[in-house]
């Protein structure tokens, strides 16, 4: 498999997609696990789980939100074993190792830091962390490899199904994503922004939404609005209400329904300033 431009190698432990599994990077002498959690202490013969690095355990709490954990072992396989009893959010962890060895204590800590420093400052999935990672003091050539190490840690990270790591606006890879952004204007006070994105549609920050809903909005979208205004992710401004950052849907429609207040077909709703609907331009595109 490649992905922008470097090699990833997986490889399936128990020859299962959901059972353990090994992922590296060409030329990298890092190497992730994801392990599930019921699979963990199966996995105590893994020599190399022995050696420190830093892992995430992620799962979901009772909405449905993503949560994750942070952290950092010099022995990775006992602290994970650890992790079943002290934690029961989460189902499965990916752990980052070095193959050759070479991460120690102030390595792996500065890797910690850095890495809850990322999910926390995109707020994409609820951290799990009581506090912030203590950052070690490490010189100006480590932090280099460090810095190369969290880039190969994100890759990875999305590639293995997780997007703590990765910006809203860093999923888009085509031209339409790259270069073409939508609008929705409507008489009952929508005035919004959106672009496409390879998971979904993202209305952008300051958009402003209808100020109300009609009364046959179905009522999963009724509830999933009033949960992004309880999150003041949609907030009230000068009269108006506007969503108050960049936010992602899984799809067009949810999106242009969230905007309009009212249920609508998102490939038909949203326009280039042309009057080019979604739905004609991804045609055009194909």
């Amino acid at each position: 498999m490649k992905k922008f431009g470097k090699t990833i190698k997986l490889f399936l432990i128990d020859g299962e997609p959901n059972g353990r599994m090994t992922c590296e990077l060409s030329n990298w002498t890092g190497k992730a696990y994801r392990i599930p959690r019921i699979l963990v202490r199966e996995s105590a013969d893994r020599e190399d789980l022995k050696n420190p690095g830093v892992y995430l355990l992620f799962g979901k709490n009772e909405e449905g939100k993503e949560i994750v954990y942070i952290g950092e072992a010099e022995t990775i396989f006992d602290r994970i074993k650890q992790h079943l009893s002290q934690k029961d959010f989460w189902n499965e962890v990916i752990t980052f190792i070095s193959k050759d060895e070479n991460l120690n204590k102030a390595h792996i800590k500065y890797l910690e830091n850095r890495l809850f420093e990322r999910a926390q400052k995109l707020n994409r999935y609820i951290l799990d962390n009581n506090s912030t990672p203590t950052k070690s003091s490490i010189s100006e050539s480590d932090r280099a490899e460090m810095e190369e190490f969290i880039e190969n840690i994100k890759l990875l990270t999305n590639t293995l199904g997780h997007k703590v790591f990765e910006e809203i606006r860093e999923t888009k890879t085509t031209r339409l994503e790259k270069q073409k952004t939508f609008i929705i204007k409507s008489a009952r006070g929508a005035n919004a922004k959106g672009i496409p994105t390879t998971s979904g549609f993202v209305v952008l920050k300051d958009s402003e939404i209808a100020t109300s809903t009609v009364n046959s909005l179905t009522d999963s979208f009724r509830k999933l609005r009033d949960k992004i205004i309880s999150d003041n992710i949609i907030i009230e401004k000068d009269d108006k209400l506007i969503f108050s950052e960049d936010f992602e849907f899984s799809s067009p429609s949810t999106a242009a329904v969230m905007v309009m207040g009212r249920n609508a077909n998102g490939l038909t709703e949203w326009k280039l300033s042309d009057g080019k609907t979604l739905k004609v331009f991804e045609s055009e595109e194909k």
